[in-house]
């Protein structure tokens, strides 16, 4: 019987199997996933993912068998961008994952005090880890489980893991995006630590590692909405003197351009900050040719992109936090509104990924996705396994 297996809850379009592919990480893996355009777009990028409720998936079949189990639960429920009755139902969620740890199921018996029933899908990693004690754990969530997952980490350390929990900032890691996420890594055979920054925000001087690390990707500088025709540096992926891999090299780019020549998108021409006096390329008319972007406001030359949610659209930097509850986050003239294929960009997957379903159901997977490079890293904190030396996500 194979006892080397990965399995992923909650796989959506393949931001941890792309992370795997970084890495290096070979092991067969097989995800589990409700969305039939998720399952769509994964398969098509070469993944093994099962169509199916994750919740009433047994665990039984798998026994023996799991070497690393992988879960990022839906954060709809718990994100303050939505309505946050996940927030209101923590109580409820904590007394499931107590009960699982110990072996008794009440979900169906908990689930009908929530609020918002995906809350319930936060305890369902739990589940797993009881059952079949994966040799290492990676989970992903917004920040706001943290606590969720200070639980976990404790009933975890009691079953001899090691464990680490704590927020990390995608941009960090080369992620040309201020992604917060609340991540929790545990090994049954190893001792485990939060991975190695590569980015820094402030460069120039060392870090607590000793290292002079670069600076955040921008995002202008990853969708080449900057001058382009300086050569991109090839550096290496596991810190040090010359800092995390360039995950958006000149072949991402070209990809890119070669899909705006093939007409796959509308293209913004002579677009003004807010968006007024934007134009949409049709099919059969020539390409433009996006060499400079002078239009953009200076934070998009010089940031990387805020969270990138289900949507054509990219807050300004701490607009989120300005804004009162009940205003939309983008209602600022600063918003910058992008394609999907740039979304995915910005969330560090391949030019060249093969997204299905429509184009509001490829934003929302793009999205919800956890980035593949601080997939790859978080994942080579719990193997073991080092970052390649270099790392080129257009080959991935």
């Amino acid at each position: 019987m194979d006892t080397d297996l990965i399995v992923e809850g909650f796989h959506g379009p393949g931001g941890w199997a792309e992370g795997r592919r970084i890495l290096g990480l070979t092991t067969r893996a097989v995800g589990m996933e409700w969305d039939a355009a998720a399952c769509a777009t994964a398969t098509a990028a070469g993944h093994t993912v099962v169509r199916c409720d994750v919740a009433t998936m047994p665990t039984a079949p798998f026994r023996g068998r799991v070497k690393g189990k992988v879960d990022s639960p839906p954060c709809q429920a718990w994100s303050r961008a939505g309505k946050g009755l996940g927030l209101k139902d923590q109580a409820v969620v904590h007394q499931a994952v107590e009960d699982l740890a110990n072996g008794r199921d009440t979900r169906a018996k908990l689930l009908t005090a929530c609020k918002d029933p995906r809350s319930l899908l936060a305890a369902e990693p739990m589940r797993w880890h009881h059952d079949l004690r994966p040799e290492w754990i990676a989970m992903e969530e917004v920040p706001d489980v943290l606590p969720l997952w200070r639980q976990y980490a404790a009933i975890l350390r009691t079953w001899g893991y090691s464990v680490w929990v704590g927020t990390l900032n995608a941009a960090d890691y080369g992620v040309p995006q201020t992604r917060r996420r609340a991540i929790l890594i545990a090994s049954r055979v190893r001792s485990v630590g939060p991975p190695a920054p590569t980015h820094t925000q402030h460069p120039g001087g060392e870090d607590l590692f000793g290292d002079n690390l670069p600076g955040w990707v921008s995002m202008a500088d990853a969708l080449g909405w900057g001058a382009t025709d300086r050569p991109v540096p090839t550096v290496t992926a596991g810190g040090g003197k010359t800092g995390g891999a360039e995950p958006f090299p000149t072949q991402a780019r070209a990809a890119l351009t070669a899909s705006r020549d093939r007409g796959d998108w509308a293209l913004r021409s002579g677009q003004t900050v807010g968006g007024e006096g934007r134009a949409e390329r049709r099919a059969n008319e020539p390409a433009v040719t996006m060499t400079s972007r002078a239009d953009l406001c200076a934070w998009v030359q010089t940031r990387p992109a805020t969270t990138v949610c289900a949507t054509d659209r990219i807050a300004p930097p701490g607009h989120r936090d300005r804004s009162p509850r009940g205003e939309s986050q983008f209602a600022s003239p600063d918003t910058v509104r992008i394609t999907q294929a740039e979304a995915a960009l910005l969330q560090s997957f391949p030019a060249d990924y093969p997204w299905q379903g429509t184009k509001t159901k490829q934003f929302e997977q793009i999205g919800n996705a956890v980035p593949p490079l601080l997939a790859a890293h978080v994942l080579s904190a719990a193997t073991g396994i080092p970052m390649p030396a270099t790392a080129d996500l257009a080959a991935a």
